[in-house]
């Protein structure tokens, strides 16, 4: 059986071809996975959709400030 982060990979390229809906499936997956995956997403997601999407990507990835 695949992982939650192979399916959300193939759910993500289908949807690639719109800026909305792969942004709205993104922030999906990003809330799912746990912090490990989340960081192998991120290297995979730039590395297939930097062209296409990196102002999304850049949103969806950003790393808030710690607040003191």
């Amino acid at each position: 059986m695949a992982s939650m982060l192979e399916y959300i990979k193939i759910i993500l390229q289908k949807v690639s071809f719109d800026r909305r809906l792969f942004e709205k499936e993104l922030r999906k997956a990003i809330r799912m996975l746990m912090p490990g995956e989340v960081k192998r997403l991120k290297l995979w997601c730039y590395e297939k959709f930097a062209a296409v999407h990196q102002p999304v990507l850049d949103t969806c990835f950003v790393t808030p400030n710690a607040v003191l």
